[in-house]
């Protein structure tokens, strides 16, 4: 299929077509979750990833590629990320899904960063990445006929859409970098949709809970690879069977990502690079001037420190109260986070009653399934990855785990 060049930024040096081609622990909970917020993640418009059989490299333990894998610093790079998630959300009664809860408000064309993040979560996408060291990144989400670009350079960031030819402008304070202020970057969720993010985020909440080999080599992007293979050890309760890292035999960077369920068929995450090159982007990569006729909407110039301290102060409240009750049982790949919500109790579980954990209980037992136990009854909702437990006394349980692990978590919890 044909690139896709938006015309309203083909000026602007980033769709080079001549660009070369070359090819501990956290918290304990973090490794099975963190992985899917991937969270990062993620319409194929690009070819399946090119593969002409597996290099013959020189034999390394798993021991030295991790190290390889931590030595490398490759801040400079250009290329294509095809990103495909499929956690299993369940649909919502009257159609939809979950991660429809939280895209954007109808009629919204503005294009600030958070109103396109919730659009990674499900689905297939083809985004290009640029990087020249901490200050220029560039990401750009190509659709089917439009374009979503994220550009940070130096003390400025811009968000443009072509599809409503809107942009989004900030500025950072001149102290920014002095006092690390790295507001005004790409932001986390964007610059975590690449293989060498979700890499990192693994494996450092590898412990002894879990399996790491070398399995063989592979092809990823024109350019040989090791394939990582790192598994939960037998007898787990993780929902995970696998996640393969495919690690660049000659700089260590990781250039695909694959997380598979236990309950097998295709990938719950895959995140591989499709075109990679690892010399200096053109600087032009990250210059940005909106195009004629764009919606342009400024970051408000109030004061940031004031800004900082009043912006979601109620929400940013809300959120510490709530996560005050956040505990985590369970080691590895079986960690369970229980969430005793504040105030607790059950509460009414029909339309127009109190809300609480008792009616959202009731609310999502239309795609959830009711479990009783020892800890008396709640709902749980199930992806292909992470469950959830949601109990009538205003308790939550979660995890990359399955439903009988959830409910001997609140078992032992009462």
């Amino acid at each position: 299929m044909a690139r896709i060049r938006p015309t309203q930024v083909a000026d602007d040096g980033f769709w080079d077509e001549e660009r070369p081609s070359r090819g501990k622990k956290a918290a304990r909970y973090a490794a099975p979750v963190a992985v899917a917020g991937i969270a990062a993640a993620t319409i194929g418009l690009v070819p399946a990833l090119a593969s002409t059989g597996d290099p013959n490299l020189p034999k390394i333990s798993a021991q030295e590629l991790i190290s390889k894998m931590a030595a490398s610093d490759a801040q400079q790079m250009s290329g294509s990320v095809k990103i495909t998630t499929d956690l299993g959300i369940p649909s919502l009664p009257g159609g939809g899904s979950i991660a429809d809860l939280g895209g954007a408000r109808g009629g919204d064309a503005s294009a600030a960063p958070e109103s396109k993040l919730m659009e990674l979560i499900s689905g297939s996408h083809t985004l290009r990445v640029a990087s020249d060291g901490p200050d220029r990144q560039r990401v750009s989400i190509v659709e089917n006929a439009a374009e979503y670009s994220m550009i940070h350079n130096g003390d400025e960031i811009w968000a443009y859409d072509s599809g409503s030819n809107s942009a989004f402008h900030a500025t950072a304070p001149k102290d920014a970098k002095a006092k690390g202020d790295h507001r005004q970057e790409v932001p986390k969720d964007l610059r975590d949709a690449t293989p060498q993010e979700m890499a990192k985020t693994l494996l450092s909440s590898v412990d002894d809970t879990t399996d790491v080999t070398v399995d063989g080599t592979s092809r990823v992007a024109g350019r040989d690879a090791y394939d990582l293979l790192i598994k939960p050890k037998q007898n787990s309760d993780s929902t995970i069977g696998s996640v393969r890292i495919a690690v660049d035999a000659d700089n260590g960077v990781p250039l695909k990502f694959t997380l598979s369920p236990k309950s097998g068929g295709k990938a719950i995450v895959d995140v591989g690079f499709t075109d990679v090159d690892f010399g200096k982007p053109k600087a032009s990569t990250f210059d940005f001037h909106p195009p004629k006729g764009a919606k342009v909407t400024e970051e408000p110039k109030a004061d940031h420190r004031s800004a900082s301290k009043d912006f979601g102060g109620k929400d940013f409240k809300d959120a510490q109260s709530a996560l005050s009750g956040l505990k985590v049982v369970g080691e590895g790949w079986d960690s369970v986070a229980r969430l005793d919500t504040p105030g607790g109790g059950a509460a009414s579980t029909t339309p127009g009653g109190d809300g609480g954990p008792g009616a959202a209980s009731g609310l999502l037992g239309g795609f959830g399934k009711e479990v009783k136990g020892k800890f008396g009854s709640g709902t749980v909702i199930s992806t292909r990855l992470v469950n959830a437990l949601l109990t009538d006394d205003g308790k939550v349980f979660v995890g990359a785990v399955d439903k009988d692990a959830l409910v001997k978590a609140a078992n032992a919890a009462k």
